[in-house]
């Protein structure tokens, strides 16, 4: 490749013998100049090249070799073309644009996000640049991805930054809130007993799109679907937050752990048509950009201004090439995709049955051994829980988290709709071909209170966020145990530590697969905050010290997640994921097989056999504010392996040390949650 003219394939910025290929798709561009850059900040190109369409555009790719080109230049395009916004056209060849298959981007120290500003002078000095990356250059020595089942898989939904950014972490300053920080940390990961973490978008994201004074803390605003996040590297040199990355990357796969992605293919940073020009706008917008019918405004699906047009061919491309990039060259394990049921829009916007990008992504060779899960909605009403598009796909149960909550604070009618979440949500999923772990059990993520502030909160305290109040969801079904926020009461404090014990036993015993919120097993506080998106301070920052503040809480969780029954390695609802149905679940209420299922029912028990250990497991679930004595089936003896109301040691115990329940009745004291255990062996 010597003639300058390059090759439509592949897209993107491609080391080849003696140089770089780029390749850039657009229909309706007129001309496109690649720019090239020694440094950031530089606000003029060392060199441009103006490509010609005579020579260098093949349909709608416009592409060039360019030789002596290496890994690590910095470069980005401006594409010519109309700036006509009622046909759906936003060209605007002064702005230099970040290449959509960019693998590393870097940011400017003056950047600025400027919506719809006119271009400064110095424009260059202050854009983000796109970075020729050579993917091949690294040496991934024996890392083997774990390939942990669906049944034996925890996860533990992280914030890289956020994971150790908090001057009690014990990382080293110039590492915290870094990839290399969290190496430091993973075995606190191992010893949690955790066994995938799913990181909070790692993309490259538009940090400054948050209200005035506050930054975008979460990353749910992507400026590439390719580049990992500069921010999160110690190391800022253009290839720096690639092997960075990677080195994570390989160093949780040694450890036995699964990294999973919180992925944004859903909409970008460049916001509603008064929001910055940074790449796709003004590369192909009605392309890349589901329009209103007036074409002058976007399609708001997200809640963000755009919604990005997942189903039109060469954005399905992109999405694809960018999964599997991820996954080839990155090693990473699974991705949950952020309002994944935008994905089931066609162009229109309009929802299909069998959308094309989840048919690809389902059936790519390539991603077949990977966990794909989704969020099951958006946020124009979309709610495909239980019926997402595909065999292959997890769900986030937001009906496990609404209706454990219920019961677990004493909601009335809820007994019922409890007892479907734990045992897989068959009313859900039974009708389907699928696994029960199909189900994410959560009950706290990042959107929303933290577990210790369910437990400590009437109504969200949303105020730091500049709106007034008004961001975040009203519907919470929190319980803040009769004092709003902290207090030195020690009887309140003992019941919010009851009740934690009882949400995260909840989690982690229901069929499904259970995810965590980094610092729940700490009772981590973001002070009432239900939407800590532009909160990148200690509101949202692990603080360590809760570790040993807050050792009964970590050591019942630790112990929940690893210790699951004497003949079998893995946690209890082993013999219950052989599909719900062959478990054969008995329920009961305080009496033997009379389940109170009325509105004001608050105790469950049931009992179920676990074939493949020969044990028999008995539940006893009291969300009443009094003690209740309930039956226990025969024959016994029946063994306490937990009970939430006891103090920790005794709260939850080895199997070997498990003592025998005298008696044929158990005494479940207020809010509890209690598991015995009989052997058959």
């Amino acid at each position: 490749m010597s003639d300058g003219a390059g090759a439509s394939a592949p897209v993107g910025a491609t080391l080849v013998p003696g140089g770089v290929n780029f390749s850039l798709h657009s229909r309706r561009a007129t001309g496109v100049e690649l720019c090239f850059f020694d440094r950031a900040d530089d606000g003029r190109p060392s060199r441009s090249i103006s490509l010609d369409p005579a020579t260098q555009r093949t349909r709608d790719f416009w592409h060039a070799f360019v030789p002596d080109v290496r890994a690590g230049q910095l470069y980005g395009y401006r594409v010519h073309g109309p700036f006509e916004p009622e046909h759906g056209l936003r060209f605007d060849a002064t702005r230099l644009l970040v290449d959509p298959y960019a693998r590393g981007v870097v940011i400017p120290p003056g950047y600025e996000r400027r919506p719809a500003q006119p271009r400064r002078p110095d424009g260059d000095a202050r854009a983000m640049k796109s970075v020729v990356v050579d993917p091949s250059i690294y040496d991934w020595e024996d890392d083997t991805p774990p390939r942990t089942r669906v049944d034996r898989t925890i996860v533990y939904e992280l914030h890289v930054r956020g994971f150790t950014r908090h001057p009690s972490s014990g990382v080293a300053e110039a590492t915290r809130g870094t990839y290399r920080g969290l190496c430091e940390k993973i075995p606190y990961l191992q010893a949690l007993g955790i066994t995938a973490v799913e990181l909070l978008p790692i993309f490259q994201f538009d940090a400054q799109d948050a209200p005035p004074g506050l930054r975008n803390y979460w990353g749910y605003s992507p400026v590439s679907f390719f580049a990992p996040h500069r921010a999160y590297s110690s190391r800022q040199d253009p290839l720096g937050p690639i092997d960075e990355f990677r080195d994570m990357v390989k160093a949780l796969h040694r450890a036995g752990i699964e990294v999973i992605l919180d992925v944004v293919f859903n909409h970008t940073a460049e916001g509603d048509h008064d929001g910055p020009t940074l790449s796709l706008r003004g590369i192909d917008n009605p392309t890349y950009y589901i329009l209103r019918p007036d074409r002058a405004r976007y399609a708001d699906y997200t809640g963000t201004g755009n919604t990005l047009n997942a189903n039109h061919p060469v954005v399905r491309r992109m999405v694809l090439d960018s999964l599997r990039y991820w996954v080839r060259e990155m090693h990473v394990d699974g991705f949950r995709f952020d309002l994944a049921a935008i994905l089931s829009r066609d162009p229109t916007g309009q929802p299909v049955p069998n959308p094309p990008v989840l048919a690809e992504i389902e059936s790519d060779p390539e991603l077949a051994g990977t966990k794909l899960i989704a969020e099951a909605w958006d946020a124009a009403g979309l709610y495909q829980l239980g019926s997402f598009a595909g065999d292959a796909w997890s769900e986030w149960n937001g009906k496990f988290r609404d209706d454990v909550r219920d019961f677990i604070r004493g909601a009335p009618r809820s007994a019922r709709r409890f007892a479907e979440r734990v045992f897989g949500s068959p009313d859900l999923y039974g009708h389907q071909q699928r696994e029960a772990e199909q189900s994410v059990n959560f009950i706290t993520c990042h959107d929303g209170f933290t577990l210790n502030d369910l437990v400590s909160y009437e109504r969200k305290h949303n105020e730091a966020n500049g709106e007034g109040n008004r961001d975040g969801s009203d519907d919470n079904r929190s319980w803040n145990c009769g004092v709003e926020g902290p207090t030195d009461d020690p009887a309140i404090e003992r019941l919010r530590n009851r009740q934690v014990k009882n949400f995260l036993s909840g989690t982690i015993l229901s069929v499904g697969m259970p995810m965590m919120l980094m610092g729940d097993e700490v009772r981590r506080t973001q002070g009432g905050n239900n939407n800590g998106y532009c909160q990148d301070n200690e509101t949202s920052w692990f603080d360590w010290t809760l570790v040993e503040k807050h050792r009964d809480v970590h050591r019942f969780v630790s112990i929940l997640n690893r210790r699951w029954p004497l003949k079998d390695p893995r946690r209890l609802p082993v013999a219950l994921t052989q599909r719900v149905r062959e478990a054969n679940p008995r329920f009961h209420g305080v009496k033997l097989f009379q389940p109170d299922w009325g509105e004001h029912s608050h105790s469950l028990a049931v009992t179920v056999e676990v074939r493949p250990a020969r044990l028999r497991v008995h539940f006893i679930l009291n969300a009443y504010w009094e003690p209740l004595e309930f039956e226990l089936p025969r024959p016994g003896p029946w063994r306490r392996r937990m009970d939430t109301f006891l103090d920790s040691p005794d709260d939850i115990v080895d199997w070997e040390l498990a003592p025998v329940v005298p008696g044929p009745t158990y005494r479940a004291e207020p809010r509890s949650v209690v598991l015995l255990f009989a052997d058959q062996s």
